[in-house]
C-alpha cells in the first residue's frame, strides 16, 4: 500500500515538474529515491 501511494506521488510529481530534460532526470532521480526509502 505504501509503495502504491509513493509510486503514485512520484508519478505526479513527475508529471507536474518536468519542463526541462535536466528538471525531468532530477524528477527521476527524485523518484528512485523516494521508492528506495519506501522499500526499507
Amino acid at each position: 500500500m505504501l509503495l502504491r501511494i509513493t509510486m503514485l506521488l512520484a508519478a505526479s510529481l513527475l508529471l507536474a515538474g518536468c519542463h526541462t530534460i535536466a528538471g525531468f532526470g532530477k524528477d527521476v532521480r527524485s523518484a528512485g529515491q523516494a521508492i528506495e526509502r519506501a522499500a526499507q
